[in-house]
């Protein structure tokens, strides 16, 4: 990852649209039953943290599966760095099978990514997905070395040398990686760079939302993702719009997605909506709100309006969940030239 002198960055351009903050994990995909689900006594949709026996259970009862690399904000990226953007990572691999794997599917994809590898224990993440024939994924997530991201992985400078610093709420879980992102948050703020932040699920709020809370008190976020859950889990209101406009009122750009019904924005007093964009059939949802935050980065960065920044969400979200895995398959870039122009 190139790092620029600090004079230098003052009086340049960012090196990056974005820079992302995320767990570094390879993705195990699987089809199941509904029964499986069941039987193994998992929570449908949802995403679960497990342990190394846990892991090793759940993947000895797996059918024929796909290793993709994943990680929410890595899949984010891979979808910005498909649509022309310019991108870094910082995420802690394994020297081990699965950390190699992850390494080069990202720098493949044209993003940055010079985080050293740990040479002990734990091993690489995982996440072990089982996908039911109606697209819904059960992720069971072995965090392994991707919670050691110490802080001292990360330049200052680096940071500052993007548009946009992005960062993964699933990682707020772990100690050591919530100190680092703290220290990146204070970089990108004292360059005078934006910071975006992703939610990420409803149990990390359970966790940390005193935590996000308190950052968006204090104009940390600039711009929020989340979904319809979280947004009730953040706020404590049931009502969407009351939620909405709590949040609208503190964060510069709120975001929000709402599966088939498409998904919300709120903008410096602008408001706009989309709807979700026609999928022949839903094959599986793993990282369609990644990719949903990624065409709406990138609009953001291009400055497009906040309902083209919507659109460039949703036609990135439709193509995910058109496929197995949460990296995209087809051209995004026709894509959007496509339905946009």
């Amino acid at each position: 990852m190139q790092c620029i002198e600090w004079g230098q960055r003052q009086m340049s351009e960012p090196l990056y649209d974005v820079i992302a903050i995320g767990n570094a994990i390879v993705d195990v995909m699987a089809p199941c039953d509904d029964a499986d689900i069941e039987q193994l006594g998992l929570a449908k949709g949802g995403m679960t943290l497990v342990d190394t026996d846990r892991a090793r259970e759940l993947y000895d009862a797996m059918g024929p599966a796909r290793e993709i690399s994943g990680g929410s904000a890595a899949n984010t990226l891979a979808g910005l760095a498909a649509l022309g953007a310019k991108c870094a990572f910082i995420g802690q691999v394994a020297n081990d099978q699965l950390g190699e794997v992850f390494a080069h599917d990202i720098r493949a994809g044209g993003i940055a990514f010079d985080t050293a590898a740990r040479e002990s224990d734990p091993p690489t993440a995982r996440c072990l997905i089982f996908v039911t024939p109606d697209g819904q994924r059960t992720m069971n997530t072995f965090l392994g070395a991707s919670q050691f991201l110490p802080a001292a992985a990360l330049e200052d400078a680096t940071i500052a040398a993007a548009s946009i610093l992005y960062l993964e709420g699933y990682l707020w879980d772990p100690e050591e990686p919530r100190k680092a992102m703290r220290r990146a948050i204070a970089a990108a703020r004292n360059a005078g760079r934006k910071v975006a932040f992703t939610l990420s699920d409803a149990f990390v709020i359970s966790r940390h939302g005193d935590d996000f809370r308190a950052l968006i008190e204090a104009g940390e976020i600039d711009i929020l993702f989340a979904n319809e859950h979280e947004l009730a889990a953040l706020t404590g209101l049931d009502d969407f719009d009351a939620g909405l406009a709590q949040l609208a009122a503190k964060v510069p750009t709120v975001v929000v997605t709402r599966s088939e019904n498409g998904a919300h924005a709120v903008s410096g007093g602008e408001s706009a909506h989309v709807p979700a964009e026609p999928v022949a059939k839903v094959i599986d949802t793993t990282g369609a709100g990644d990719l949903f935050a990624a065409g709406f980065l990138f609009g953001h960065v291009r400055g497009r309006s906040l309902a083209d920044c919507l659109t460039l969400g949703a036609i990135c979200a439709a193509e995910i969940i058109s496929h197995y895995g949460a990296r995209p398959e087809a051209d995004l870039q026709e894509l959007v030239a496509a339905r946009l122009g």
